[in-house]
C-alpha cells in the first residue's frame, strides 16, 4: 500500500472502525468525540481499572457542556478490537515501539496509522514496525485530564488539529481522515507542512509542560506569574532558533504566540500532561518535548541552555521519585498512593 494507491476511508456509507492506542485522557477525549460522531472507535489501555470502568458504565466526560456518559468500546487486547481503518497512536512517546509492536493485531491491508503524540520522532518508529508508506503525522491542541478511572475532563471544543503525510503531499486518505474528525467536531486541517505543523506543537509544549512540571502549577497558575512567563519566552526563543538552523517553517516568529495558544480555551484548572504524569509517579516525555530541542540544537550548533536546564529539573523530579520509592520499599513501608499507574496519557 502507498499514499496513491490508497482509495480513501469508508466515510460515506459505512462507519470508519478507529481504534485510539494510548486511551488515557487525551485518547479519551478524541476517542468520545470520534465515538459520538457515529464511528466504530475502540479504546485501548494498558490500565485494567481504566477499561473495567469504562466497560461497566461509559466514559465519563465533562467540558464546558456539562458532563455526560458516552457509551464507548474498550479493552485492553487489540486482539478484541481486530483490524481498524485507522490507528490513532497516542501512548507515551517513550512506549510508542512496545506499544504498537504489542497491537499488531490492529493492522489491516489498508490499515493507516496517525500518531497524535507530543514531541518529535514517533512517526520513525512507528515506520520501522508496520511500513512508512502506513504512517501520517499529525499533531493536536486538544486537552484530557483524567480525573479517575473512566472519568476524563476534555478540551476538545475551539481545539485544532493538523494532518499530514510524511512527504508534504495531500493525498485521498489524509483528506478523509480529516473529513472524518470535522465530522465528529475535532477542527481538524490537512497540513502539506506537517513537519512545520510538529514544532509548531513543540513550541506550545516546550512553553508549559515543563515549568508546570517543576512548579505542579496548573495553567491558570502558571499563567499568573510573570516570571514563569518570561523563563516560557526564553525556552520558545530557543526552540525557534534551533528550528530556524534546521530549516523548519514555523507559522510565527513571535514565542508570545505559542506561549498564549497554550491556554486558550482550558480552564484554569488545567493540567499539562507532564505535571499529570509526574503526579501519578511516572515518568515524563521530557526527552521528546524540550530534550528534542536540546538534541536538535546540539546538532545545527545552537545553544540552548534555558531548555537543558528545564530537562535537567524534570530529571531531577524523576530520580527523586524512584529513589524514593525504592527507599520505601526496602524500608518495609508502603508505596506511595502516587506510585506509577498504567493508565497512557
Amino acid at each position: 500500500m502507498n499514499a496513491e494507491s490508497y482509495r480513501g476511508l469508508p466515510i460515506k456509507e459505512t462507519e470508519v472502525k478507529i481504534a485510539i492506542l494510548g486511551a488515557g485522557a487525551l485518547g479519551c477525549a478524541i476517542g468520545a468525540a470520534l465515538t459520538e460522531g457515529s464511528n466504530e472507535v475502540w479504546l485501548l489501555n494498558r490500565s485494567p481499572a481504566h477499561v473495567e470502568a469504562m466497560r461497566r458504565d461509559g466514559l465519563q466526560v465533562d467540558d464546558a457542556n456539562g458532563s455526560r456518559r458516552v457509551k464507548v468500546r474498550a479493552t485492553t487486547r487489540a486482539a478484541e478490537a481486530g483490524a481498524v481503518d485507522l490507528v490513532v497512536v497516542l501512548v507515551k512517546s517513550f512506549h510508542t515501539d512496545t506499544a504498537m509492536r504489542g497491537a499488531l493485531e490492529l493492522i489491516g491491508s489498508q490499515t493507516v496509522v496517525l500518531s497524535l503524540q507530543n514531541g518529535l520522532g514517533h512517526e520513525d518508529v512507528l515506520a520501522d514496525i508496520v511500513g512508512r508508506e502506513r504512517v501520517l503525522a499529525g499533531k493536536t491542541y486538544v486537552g484530557g485530564v483524567m480525573r479517575k478511572p473512566g472519568h476524563i475532563e476534555s478540551g476538545v471544543a475551539g481545539k485544532a488539529t493538523y494532518l499530514g503525510e510524511l512527504d508534504g503531499r495531500i493525498t485521498a486518505r489524509v483528506t478523509a481522515i480529516a473529513e472524518v474528525f470535522n465530522a465528529a467536531g475535532l477542527i481538524t486541517t490537512v497540513s502539506d507542512n506537517i513537519v512545520g505543523t510538529m514544532w509548531d506543537k513543540l513550541l506550545v509544549n516546550v512553553a508549559t509542560g515543563a515549568l508546570t512540571g517543576i512548579t505542579g502549577l496548573t495553567y491558570g497558575q502558571l499563567y499568573d506569574e510573570p516570571l514563569l512567563r518570561t523563563t516560557a519566552l526564553a525556552a520558545v526563543a530557543e526552540a525557534m532558533a534551533v528550528a530556524r538552523a534546521a530549516g523548519v517553517m514555523l507559522s510565527t516568529t513571535d514565542p508570545e504566540c505559542p506561549w498564549t495558544l497554550a491556554g486558550e480555551g482550558l480552564s484554569r484548572a488545567f493540567k499539562t500532561s507532564m505535571l499529570q504524569s509526574l503526579e501519578k509517579g511516572s515518568i515524563t516525555e521530557i526527552d521528546f518535548i524540550n530534550g528534542a530541542v536540546v538534541r536538535w540544537g546540539q546538532r545545527y550548533g545552537v545553544p540552548t541552555p534555558v531548555n537543558a536546564t528545564l530537562v535537567a529539573c524534570i530529571k531531577g523530579i524523576e530520580r527523586a521519585m524512584t529513589d524514593g520509592r525504592q527507599n520505601r520499599v526496602v524500608h518495609g513501608t508502603r508505596v506511595s498512593a502516587k506510585a506509577p499507574t498504567p493508565v497512557d496519557r
